[in-house]
């Protein structure tokens, strides 16, 4: 058990929830959760789900209860929701609103507290995720460990080109649901389609995460015969413009972070 006290969320979306689960099951790391009411649902289901949730009447109790805070709405609403609340000099504020940087959001906590950015991605429900944090801090980092993984990083340039990286996830899937669309359109039927994509892509995951040292690229080679299918396959993917239109989106997705 993390020696954090209770940890309030100021937002309950999609993230809130993922976390939650991760801190809380199947064995708890934190002894209490507290959450917002704004989202009336996902909070009801944590509290009936796990005895070391509580829903709190507002943002400001929030505030007032817990000396470690997560800070998950959305950047639209962030500074509106932010700006009201009287945070405490030394608290810990750990902030996983996306394309917000550090500065800004001092200025809208308005207190010394120590402010950490974090990444967090659905995965860490399952204490499977890896999470970048930015600048690095040992309550932040234990607590996403113990939801998987945890990267910490020295610098702001390392945080924000970690976050334009974690962009690719819905590409990720859409290449799944691509080839299983040109599958289906070729007779096979979806269903056994994504029988055979979903462990094929898992597999190559887990392949890459056990070759911890060897580069992307010599596993690319590994996995493409001289001549083969998966060799074409990846030279007409280079030279017909994938690699071109994924490093301009990188790039587009990195200025929209930096600002």
């Amino acid at each position: 058990m993390l020696a954090t006290g209770p940890i309030g969320f100021i937002g309950t979306g999609a993230i809130t929830e993922a976390m939650v689960r991760g801190l809380l099951a199947p064995m708890p790391v934190v002894e209490t959760v507290v959450v917002s009411p704004r989202n009336a649902a996902i909070a009801a289901r944590l509290a009936a789900d796990f005895p070391g949730v509580r829903i709190a009447g507002d943002n400001p109790e929030i505030v007032e209860a817990c000396q470690t805070l997560v800070l998950a709405v959305r950047p639209q609403i962030a500074e509106e929701v932010i700006r009201p609340l009287q945070f405490r000099d030394g608290q810990r504020v750990i902030s996983v609103i996306a394309a917000t940087d550090r500065d800004r959001l001092l200025s809208w906590i308005g207190a010394d507290v120590r402010l950490t950015q974090a990444i967090p991605l659905p995965f860490v429900a399952r204490r499977a995720g890896v999470t970048a944090i930015y600048p690095p801090d040992a309550l932040t980092a234990a607590l996403f460990t113990a939801m998987g993984t945890t990267v910490e990083c020295e610098t702001r340039q390392e945080y924000d080109l970690l976050a334009a990286a974690s962009a690719v996830m819905a590409s990720y899937f859409g290449i799944m649901h691509r080839t299983n669309e040109w599958l289906a359109d070729h007779g096979l039927a979806e269903q056994k389609g994504r029988a055979y994509i979903a462990p094929l892509f898992a597999e190559l995951s887990r392949s890459a995460v056990a070759a911890v040292d060897t580069p992307f690229i010599d596993l690319s080679r590994e996995y493409a015969t001289k001549g083969g299918l998966n060799e074409q396959v990846f030279n007409d993917f280079e030279t017909h413009g994938g690699t071109a239109a994924l490093r301009t989106a990188l790039d587009r997705v990195l200025a929209r972070i930096t600002g």
